[in-house]
This record gives C-alpha cells, sequence and structure tokens, in this order.
C-alpha cells in the first residue's frame, strides 16, 4: 500500500471498529442493561436513592456527602478537559502566527500527510470539549440531586425517589460520557505519530472497553441477591407499618 493512502485507510478503519462498539454497546444497555457496567450501576443507584429518601432526616448528611465526592470527580475531569483544550489551542495558534505548518514528526511509516494535521488537531480538540461539556451537565445533574435527595416532604412517594433517581442516572450517564470522551482521544493522540498507532490503539482499546463494560455472572447474582433483600427488607417495614 502507498504511504500517502494509510491514513485514508486505516483511521477510518479505527473509527469504525470504535463506532461498531459503541453501538453494540448502546444497544446491549437498551436490551440487556444487567450485561453492561452501565446498566447495573443505574440499577444500585436507583436503589440507593431509595434507602437514602427512605429516611432523609437521617441519611441525608450521607447523601449529599456521596453527591459531593460525584460533583468533586466531575469537577477535576472538566476542569483537565478545558485546560487541555486551552493547551492545544494556544499550540495550534502560535504555530499559525509564525506562518509554519502545524505537521508531526516523522516517526511512524505512514505519517506523512501535513494537510491533515489541522484534522488531527481539531479532532483531539473536539474530544475534550466534548468531555468538558458532559462533566459539566453531569455536575448540574448532582447539584440538583443534592437538593431533592434531602427534602423530607418526599418520604414513602415512590414517583418522587424515580424521579431522583432518573435525575441522579442523568449525571451519571453525562460522566460516563465525559470519560469516554477521554478514552476516544488516546487513539486521536496517537494519529499524530501516524495511522498506524492510531489503527493499534484503536483494536486494543475496543477490547480494553468491552472488559470494562460487561459484567460477569458472579457480579450478575451479587447484585440481584442485594436487590432481593432490599425489596424483603422495605416488605417486612411495610407490614409493620401496618401493624
Amino acid at each position: 500500500m502507498e504511504e500517502e493512502r494509510l491514513d485514508f485507510v486505516l483511521v477510518p478503519l479505527g473509527l469504525f471498529l470504535m463506532g461498531i462498539y459503541h453501538l453494540w454497546l448502546f444497544f446491549t444497555i437498551r436490551s440487556h442493561p444487567r450485561k453492561t457496567v452501565i446498566g447495573l450501576n443505574a440499577q444500585s443507584r436507583h436503589q440507593w436513592v431509595s434507602s437514602m429518601m427512605s429516611d432523609p432526616l437521617k441519611n441525608g448528611v450521607l447523601a449529599v456527602q456521596t453527591i459531593r465526592n460525584n460533583i468533586m470527580a466531575s469537577t477535576l475531569l472538566a476542569t483537565t478537559a478545558i485546560t487541555l483544550s486551552s493547551l492545544i489551542g494556544v499550540f495550534v495558534s502560535s504555530f499559525s502566527n509564525s506562518g509554519d505548518k502545524v505537521s508531526a514528526s516523522v516517526i511512524v511509516y505512514g505519517n506523512k500527510s501535513p494537510t491533515l494535521s489541522a484534522i488531527k488537531y481539531f479532532s483531539i480538540l473536539l474530544c475534550f470539549l466534548v468531555a468538558f461539556l458532559c462533566n459539566v451537565q453531569s455536575i448540574r445533574y448532582y447539584a440538583h440531586v443534592s437538593f431533592l435527595v434531602t427534602v423530607p416532604t418526599w418520604k414513602d412517594r415512590k414517583d418522587s425517589m424515580e424521579y431522583v433517581g432518573r435525575n441522579l442516572n442523568r449525571g451519571s450517564f453525562f460522566w460516563s460520557l465525559g470519560l469516554r470522551a477521554f478514552y476516544f482521544s488516546f487513539p486521536l493522540f496517537l494519529w499524530i505519530f501516524g495511522p498506524i498507532p492510531m489503527f493499534v490503539c484503536s483494536f486494543i482499546m475496543a477490547f480494553v472497553l468491552y472488559f470494562l463494560d460487561t459484567t460477569t455472572t458472579i457480579t450478575r447474582k451479587l447484585h440481584s441477591h442485594s436487590f432481593k433483600e432490599d425489596q424483603r427488607n422495605n416488605s417486612v417495614e411495610a407490614a409493620g407499618n401496618l401493624v
């Protein structure tokens, strides 16, 4: 294969591989959520909200502290993303102002396409901007849930608990998307050194994300036992209240 054509073959293949994997992950979350870490954690968060809101006066401090930790994690990722975006913008603008072309060093075979340098840096910048926006939205939902989870008047109201659980899951989903944008920036960053490292990184990243996103049978059984015990405790408490 001609050296200058590697960018037009390996890079689309790497992006296609990552896209196919995330498309499979999306449909798996929708159809079989318990087979994925994202779906299983969403059910656990619903259970946690029900537990915290069953007695908000007693569990209010614990709930707010837990959500605060999530806000701090999202703030750290958002700060990192916007900082890296600013550095890339300053780096590209400095080369543009000096009249030099922004091109990567020729280190790996196939990296002789200086016309694609702008696309490479713009792709990395776009990943970090998406990560920043997703983490900002995550902070927004977490801050909203920190108020809702401690409302005493919502005790024993299932519809209110479901609403708080949905908002908490939305914040967690935005956090996952922001973290996923960081993962996606690794192949794009290696694209600076050529299409071959980018394709290899995309291939390895797909396998790594598969092991991180899927659950084992043992994990699903542990969560199932936890859900059953929680439902049994709720039934006992309801019977006690009736007596």
